[in-house]
């Protein structure tokens, strides 16, 4: 208990700057928590969207059950659905056109589910950035407020004939806490950050693996057309 109070006591004391730094800190901290808990939950419900899809996907039913039960506008689905009705959509819309050959529609509905799965990585990617720069820089950002604050508890020495550790203890104390500080910040940053870049790029490859695999399915079917 001494000891919380003692932080809170030096963290009150300290310089303007040094308080700052702390503040900021403190704040990258929270929102950085903040983008922690909905990366989690949303990464989590895509994944298992994608697995609840897969399974209906392959349950064997036709797809045009499939997309009529959806029965998404576009721009409303997410994930693995998205990806499966922009490809569809756009290999029906070929196919009632005259003239077109079966590579002509397979192409689209290619092209349309890269666009859809660029556009639902860029969305679980979404500010992931902001981690790494949390990560990245807080531990700088503390760093400068330890430098600032124990430059100015030596410099309330220039006037002492006599100095000693005591006299300048304090203030170390004070300007190391912007360091802890700025570490507590970074830490979970670049934890959260390296787990869920890995699952994003997990979820990106199993993507990239149903778009492959409903072309095939794709180019069977328009064989038979």
């Amino acid at each position: 208990m001494n000891t919380e109070l003692d932080v809170l006591h030096l963290i009150l004391a300290a310089s303007i700057p040094v308080k700052v730094v702390m503040a900021l800190l403190l704040l990258a901290s929270l929102a950085s928590w903040m983008v922690i808990f909905r990366k989690k939950f949303m990464l989590d419900r895509a994944e298992a969207a994608a697995a609840a899809f897969e399974d209906r996907f392959w349950s064997g039913g036709e797809l045009e059950t499939l997309y009529a039960e959806l029965g998404h506008e576009p721009g409303e689905a997410s994930g693995l659905e998205a990806i499966f009705e922009s490809g569809f959509r756009e290999y029906q819309r070929l196919r009632q056109k005259r003239g077109l050959d079966a590579r002509t529609r397979i192409e689209g509905a290619q092209r349309a589910m890269r666009v859809a799965l660029t556009r639902e990585v860029d969305r679980l990617e979404q500010n992931l950035e902001f981690l790494a720069t949390v990560g990245s820089t807080s531990p700088y950002v503390g760093l400068f407020g330890t430098v600032w604050g124990i430059m100015l508890a030596f410099h309330g020495l220039a006037n002492v004939k006599e100095a000693t550790i005591a006299m300048v203890a304090p203030g170390i104390s004070e300007a190391l806490i912007a360091t802890a500080m700025g570490l507590f910040a970074a830490i979970p940053a670049v934890i959260g950050y390296n787990r869920f870049s890995h699952k994003v790029e997990r979820l990106h490859s199993r993507y990239e693996a149903f778009s492959e695999e409903f072309s095939t399915i794709l180019q069977r079917q328009a064989a038979l057309d």
